[in-house]
């Protein structure tokens, strides 16, 4: 029977039990959920049970499916782990580490992320990546990439996890509105805001920031495709926009500080990699230099007149 199993249904299935929900894991293999659907349908013909159930409360795994489904990521992760390697070992040139970022990284942090890979044994090469989200995540569950720097608004299980980093959060809008005086999270709940496509972290972060505080989230009916243009129209009164610090098209774009009881509200960023990678103690080391020069505001990195945080 093994050597009648599909790849793709195992991993279809492993996405399944990660995200509890067939349309998120279709979503995070870029595959419609009809094609997810039948893979681990085929997958379940061919172990002879069924895996999930779906309710009215989501999808959750059956007696037969909670036995089997540990067993399918070890698998999984095992044939990531054989391919990954493989491509080390065959590939030529120097030792490499790759990274890869979501776009809300400043530029900061990956320079950041340069002079730590100079100090590493071995001093590899660092090979930088940006990409969406989801396309990091898939690549770091693959093999095709050794470690992510990424908004830390969704879980990723069976993976290292350590912040590296936390941003304050600013409100664009009108100027005519831009005191730069900070402003409350509640005083913003009647405006309307302008997002970007969900698939940078922004927009998911945005989202649960109002849900937390039970707040409703009005929306500019469009979309705007990058953090320039959402700044654009904000300016312009279509909205406000909710951004990043270091995200600001220049250091004098007027905002406004967003405080939650007068502390700055903070995105938070993450390091994220495998601990069964090769390259885990250099993973490792890296994460948590990234983390320790953003405690200490260690002066070769720190962001010049930015106030150094705690992190979430």
């Amino acid at each position: 029977m093994t050597e009648r199993l599909s790849t793709e249904g195992l991993r279809y299935a492993r996405a399944v039990a990660e995200a509890k929900s067939f349309s998120a894991a279709a979503k995070a293999y870029g595959v419609t959920q009809p094609a997810l659907s039948n893979g681990i349908a085929k997958l379940e013909e061919r172990l002879g049970g069924k895996l999930f159930e779906r309710s009215p409360r989501g999808v959750a795994p059956t007696a037969f499916g909670a036995r089997m489904l540990p067993l399918i990521s070890s698998a999984v992760a095992a044939l990531d782990a054989v391919a990954a390697e493989a491509g080390r070992l065959t590939a030529p040139g120097r030792r490499r580490i790759r990274m890869g970022v979501s776009p809300l990284i400043a530029s900061e942090l990956v320079a950041r992320a340069f002079a730590l890979v100079r100090h590493l044994p071995e001093a590899p090469d660092l090979v930088l990546r940006e990409a969406d989200m989801e396309d990091l995540r898939h690549g770091l569950r693959t093999g095709g990439t050794d470690i992510i720097l990424i908004p830390a608004v969704a879980a990723m299980p069976r993976f290292e996890h350590r912040v590296i980093d936390v941003e304050p959060m600013v409100v664009v809008g009108p100027e005519d509105r831009q005191s730069g005086a900070p402003v409350e999270l509640p005083e913003v709940g009647d405006e309307q805001f302008i997002l970007v496509p969900d698939t940078c972290g922004l927009t998911t972060f945005t989202h649960r920031l109002f849900q937390a505080h039970e707040l409703p989230l009005r929306t500019y009916p469009g979309e705007a495709a990058g953090y320039s243009v959402l700044q654009d129209w904000a300016r312009l009164g279509l909205g406000s926009a909710l951004v990043p610090r270091s995200k600001l098209s220049a250091p004098d774009t007027p905002h406004r500080p967003l405080v939650d009881a007068g502390r700055e509200v903070e995105l938070s960023f993450e390091a994220v990699w495998s601990a069964g990678s090769p390259l885990s103690a250099d993973l490792l080391r890296l994460a948590d230099g990234l983390a320790a020069a953003r405690r200490t505001g260690d002066p070769q990195t720190e962001r010049t007149g930015e106030p150094q945080t705690e992190g979430a």
